[in-house]
C-alpha cells in the first residue's frame, strides 16, 4: 500500500562448495568460461575488396589503373597523413566509381583516353556524360596532333643540325642577340671576339658563290655586308636591352649598380668550364625555341606541314625525350581552350 516500505530483495550468493549455480531454470557449470562472439577469418579466402576488383569488366579494371597510374590525387587528406598506397589509391577509385560514375568522369577526365569510354556506357545517355566523352576525344586528338608536329620538328632541327648553318653560332646569334650575350658574349675576351668576326666574314663569305670579279672584289663586298650584318645585330641587341631595362624601371638604382658590379665580379671570375656550360645552355634554349615554334623568321609550314619529315628515323630517342619533357596538364588546359 502506498507508504509502505518494502525492502529490498537480496541476492544470495552461492557457496565455493556449491558445484552449480541456479539462474531461473538453467542451471551452468561453474567452471565453464563463456567467451564473447568473434569474426571467424578465413585466410584462405581474399579480402572483400581484392575479389570485388578482381571481379570488376576489364574495361573498368584499365580504366581505373589508368587515373592509378596519373598520380591524381584521390582522397582528401591532412598535413603530416601518410601517403597512399597504389592498393588503397585503387579501392578508394573503385568505390567513387561505383557511388557516382559522372562525378568519377568529371573529376579524372584528363586522365583517361577513348578507349577508357567504355567503362561509362552505363551512364552514356546522361548529358554529362557525352561531354565529357567529347571532351576526351578531343584531348586525345590534341595530343595526337602535338607528338606529330614535334616529331616532325625534332626531325627537321636535325636536319639543320647536320646541314651546319641555320644552327651556326653567329646564326643563332643573329636570332637572338640578348640571349647570346647574356649566355656567350659578355664573357668573350677581345681575342676572342676578334676570332669571331673573322669566323663570321669566311662564313659569309662560303657561303656566297664567287664572282667574276675576283677573290679581291669578293672579300671588300663580303667585309662590307658582315659589316652591315654586325650593325644591324649591334642595333637588334640595343633594341631588345632597351626594352629589358624598361621592364626594370621600377627597381631601385642602387640594387641595379650592385648587380651590375656583382656581374662584373663573375665575368671575371669565368672558368673555361663554366663557358662552356654557358654554351651549352644556350644552344639548348635555342634548339628548344625552334621545337616551340618561337623562331619568327622560320617557315614552319614547311615543316609542321610536310611528309617528308614523318619517315626520318629518330635515333636518339633520350635526346628527344629531353625536348619533349612536358606538363600533361598544361597541353589538356591547351586543348580546353582551343
Amino acid at each position: 500500500m502506498w507508504g509502505e516500505i518494502t525492502e529490498p530483495r537480496v541476492k544470495i550468493r552461492p557457496r565455493t562448495s556449491d558445484k552449480t549455480v541456479r539462474d531461473d531454470q538453467c542451471t551452468v557449470p561453474e567452471d565453464l568460461v563463456i567467451l564473447p562472439p568473434v569474426a571467424y577469418i578465413d585466410h584462405q579466402k581474399p579480402p572483400q575488396d581484392t575479389q570485388e576488383f578482381q571481379d570488376v569488366p576489364a574495361e573498368v579494371h584499365t580504366m581505373l589503373e589508368a587515373v592509378v597510374a596519373s598520380g591524381s590525387q584521390v582522397k582528401s587528406q591532412q598535413i603530416g597523413d601518410d601517403e597512399l598506397t597504389t592498393e588503397e589509391r585503387r579501392t578508394e577509385l573503385r568505390h567513387q566509381y561505383r557511388r557516382k560514375p559522372l562525378v568519377f568522369l568529371e573529376r579524372y577526365h584528363r586522365s583517361l583516353k577513348p578507349e577508357h569510354l567504355a567503362a561509362f556506357s552505363h551512364v552514356s545517355t546522361d548529358p554529362r556524360a557525352q561531354h565529357y566523352s567529347e571532351v576526351i576525344q578531343k584531348q586525345a586528338a590534341g595530343r595526337a596532333h602535338k607528338t606529330q608536329v614535334r616529331n616532325q620538328r625534332y626531325a627537321a632541327l636535325r636536319a639543320l643540325q647536320k646541314e651546319g648553318l641555320y644552327f651556326s653560332e653567329e646564326q643563332m646569334r643573329t636570332r637572338e642577340p640578348l640571349l647570346y650575350e647574356q649566355y656567350i658574349g659578355q664573357y668573350l675576351t677581345d681575342d676572342e671576339v676578334i676570332e669571331r668576326s673573322q669566323e663570321a666574314m669566311l662564313g659569309g663569305a662560303q657561303q656566297r658563290p664567287a664572282t667574276s670579279m675576283g677573290a679581291a672584289t669578293g672579300g671588300l663586298s663580303d667585309l662590307l655586308l658582315n659589316s652591315y650584318q654586325e650593325r644591324l645585330i649591334q642595333c637588334r641587341l640595343q633594341e631588345e636591352q632597351d626594352r629589358e631595362e624598361g621592364a626594370r624601371e621600377e627597381e631601385e638604382e642602387e640594387l641595379e649598380e650592385e648587380e651590375d658590379e656583382a656581374e662584373e665580379d663573375r665575368v671575371q671570375e669565368k672558368t673555361s668550364e663554366e663557358k662552356a656550360l654557358l654554351r651549352e645552355e644556350f644552344i639548348s634554349q635555342m634548339h628548344q625555341r625552334f621545337l616551340d615554334g618561337k623562331d619568327t623568321d622560320f617557315n614552319y609550314s614547311e615543316v609542321d606541314e610536310n611528309p617528308d619529315y614523318d619517315n626520318l628515323d629518330i635515333v636518339n630517342r633520350d635526346a628527344e625525350e629531353k625536348y619533349f619533357d612536358e606538363d600533361d596538364e598544361e597541353e589538356d588546359e591547351e586543348v580546353m581552350t582551343e
